[in-house]
This record gives structure tokens, C-alpha cells and sequence, in this order.
């Protein structure tokens, strides 16, 4: 699978959500390592440098990611929160957050790995509490486990975006229409 870190969601929160890819089946792991961790933070946009983060950052990222995620799915599924994914994401988000400084060049956010955990922490709380919840949806494709906000006109996007998962499931829904064409001429 493909190491390139993906924003699709539309929140820095449901795209960290997304680095464990395919839940259900595969489980791909995006942040095999600390600099792919930070790798994420940068490419988010959410941080312009962050210092270098260690093993036990990612493990505590790894544990923030899952308590989002769990979150997040009890709130499209109209579930009750976890306690325990709660005080994560809580106990996080209380923590410092990454400060944008204003320089001569413009913005500027430099941060550390938990600065920039703790900023991931508060747009979930942000996320989960503000005006987006009833646009939260899960990806269509069985295999991919995203949750994205749903802005689309009307409302009725089922894919998190149309390359890959769009793309896969059209083209097996038309050859699954064509066979089904195909087999009464063959009778």
C-alpha cells in the first residue's frame, strides 16, 4: 500500500483518524515510524516544523488516533461516547496546543510532537461539537473505514473521494451490470 499521507476528510481530525487504513481487513499502518508521524503533522498543514518526535510520541499518537476514531464512529452511529476514548481525547486537547507566531514573512507555526497531538486533539473536540456532525459520514466502500464531512450539494456523497474508493466501486458495480446482461444471451 501506499506510504503518501492522504487529506480527504475535510478536518485535520477525521484525516488522522484515517492513517490506520482498511479497519476492516488489511489494518495498513500509516505511522510506522517517528518520522512518518511527523511527516503527517507537516503535510496537515497544521504545523510548519515540528521537532523531531520518538517512538513513545508515536504510541501516544497512535492511542489519541484510536480514541478519535472511536469517537467519531459513535457519533455517525448515533452511539453513546466511550469513556475511556473521551478522556484521550480530553486529556489531550488540555495539554498545550501548537501556537501560530506571526513573522515578518507571515505565519508561522512551529511546534513539538505533542503541540501538534494536542491541536490534532482540539479539532476533534471542535469536530465533534460543532455545527459538521450531522454532515459526518463513513466512506461507502466496505473496505475503506474514513469518515468525512459531506458538504456535497444535497448531501448524498458516498465516497470519501471518487479516486480510490469511488473509481473501484463504480467500475465493479458496471462489470457486475454488464455479466448480469451478458448471461441471459448465454442461456
Amino acid at each position: 500500500m501506499n506510504l503518501e499521507h492522504v487529506f480527504l476528510c475535510g478536518n485535520p481530525a477525521l484525516d488522522f483518524a484515517a492513517t490506520l487504513r482498511a479497519r476492516r481487513s488489511v489494518r495498513f499502518e500509516m505511522f510506522v515510524s517517528p518520522d512518518r508521524l511527523d511527516a503527517w503533522y507537516l503535510e496537515s498543514g497544521i504545523v510548519d516544523t515540528v521537532s523531531a518526535s520518538r517512538h513513545a510520541d508515536v504510541e501516544c499518537a497512535v492511542a489519541v488516533r484510536e480514541a478519535i476514531y472511536e469517537l467519531v464512529t459513535a457519533r455517525v452511529a448515533g452511539d453513546p461516547y466511550d469513556g475511556e476514548a473521551l478522556a484521550v481525547v480530553n486529556d489531550t486537547a488540555r495539554k498545550p496546543a501548537a501556537a501560530p507566531q506571526l513573522t515578518a514573512s507571515g505565519r508561522r507555526t512551529d511546534a513539538t510532537s505533542q503541540e501538534a497531538l494536542s491541536t490534532v486533539a482540539r479539532h476533534a473536540v471542535e469536530l465533534l461539537s460543532g455545527p459538521d456532525v450531522p454532515l459526518l459520514k463513513e466512506c461507502g466502500n466496505p473496505e475503506c473505514t474514513r469518515v468525512y464531512i459531506d458538504r456535497s450539494r444535497g448531501g448524498r456523497r458516498q465516497w470519501c473521494a471518487m479516486d480510490p474508493c469511488g473509481n473501484k466501486l463504480k467500475a465493479a458495480a458496471y462489470r457486475a451490470r454488464k455479466r448480469r446482461a451478458q448471461e441471459p444471451a448465454a442461456r
